[in-house]
């Protein structure tokens, strides 16, 4: 198998084009803005992978991890954009990153070798007043064996190596809801694997924590199997 790992809201950078949208400056600093925490497990798992990608631009500014038809593809801010300013973003940010990273496991993929698509974000601990009970959430395709099989063993392997992390499958999302991963194992049938692996943002807040949860995950899958 072939891993490749990709982090879609690691920043909240907005194009300096832009900025005169975003009027309200602290938004783009909360977990609207960006998965807080996320860019840096990914950078603590690149060596693991064949291939990695990231992207760095607000989720506000278009919504990277959304189909075209979705409507948070753009945000409060950027829906009152015209029609060709739309089209400006998904033709330079939007459609930029999604083509490189299926290109590049379109090449991966063989006959002999498929790959399995680690795409990692991050989770409010609590949203809307409801407290989030989980460490890692782990989406993914419950009808579809691999994933079901690859999902299993990482919550196997991370209870194995520190049993206090509470690790819970499609929660707080359902894997089989819109989002790339969903995409892609459209695309690409049997011969891809997609989990989105949701940590839990207040790990980020805690530099011990943190690095416990990122050398933890790493080992975890480093012990993954075909």
């Amino acid at each position: 198998m072939k891993l490749i790992i990709t982090c879609e809201h690691g920043g909240n950078e907005i194009p300096n084009t832009y900025k005169t949208l975003f009027t309200d400056k602290e938004i783009l600093s909360t977990h609207r803005g960006y998965d807080l925490g996320a860019l840096d497990v990914f950078n603590s798992l690149k060596t693991l992978a064949t291939y990695t990608d990231y992207s760095k631009t607000s989720r506000l500014l278009i919504e990277l991890n959304r189909s075209l038809w979705h409507k948070n593809l753009f945000s409060e801010f950027t829906k009152k954009l015209s029609f060709i300013e739309k089209e400006h973003l998904i033709k330079s940010y939007y459609e930029v990153y999604r083509n490189r990273v299926e290109n590049k496991i379109k090449a991966l993929i063989t006959k002999e070798k498929k790959v399995i698509h680690l795409s990692i974000h991050s989770f409010t601990p609590i949203l809307n007043d409801d407290v989030r009970n989980c460490d890692i959430g782990l989406l993914y395709d419950s009808s579809n064996p691999h994933e079901k099989n690859i999902a299993i063993q990482l919550k196997a392997s991370l209870y194995t190596i520190n049993p206090k992390w509470n690790v819970r499958f499609n929660y707080p999302y359902l894997g089989k809801a819109d989002g790339f991963t969903t995409y892609l194992r459209k695309a690409f049938s049997k011969k891809y694997v997609g989990i989105e692996v949701e940590l839990n943002q207040k790990f980020s807040k805690n530099n011990s924590m943190n690095l416990e949860l990122k050398n933890d995950l790493y080992q975890a899958i480093c012990e993954l199997k075909d």
